[in-house]
């Protein structure tokens, strides 16, 4: 577990990028464990890349990129079932991010 010093989240790439790839993957496998492979392979290619994990008021939160939708090219799913899976994805990686920073919600 890494020593979380939330003013140094403000630049996470530079101080935390190794502990912030461990949570994505990690959610990644678990997701990838859940759902059907080429679904969370697009996901995580064509809209997690652009998503921006952020640290405020003592939780982690993920703000996706806009159209989410319009970004998944890989597969076709539907509105309302993308959405459901972006929202356990997120929830995911939020208590990914979370358990390798020893942060408690």
């Amino acid at each position: 577990m890494t020593d979380f010093d939330p003013e140094k989240f403000e630049d996470k790439y530079a101080n935390y990028f190794p502990e912030l790839q461990r949570a994505y993957k990690n959610a990644f496998e678990t997701m990838n464990d859940e759902f059907d492979s080429s679904l969370i392979h697009g996901v995580d290619q064509q809209i997690l890349n652009e998503s921006e994990p952020f640290y405020d008021d003592g939780d982690f939160s993920v703000q996706l990129p806009d159209d989410p939708a319009e970004r998944l090219t890989a597969v076709e799913i539907d509105d309302d079932e993308l959405d459901a899976v972006l929202d356990r994805y997120v929830d995911e990686i939020e208590g990914e991010l979370r358990r390798v920073f020893g942060v408690e919600a």
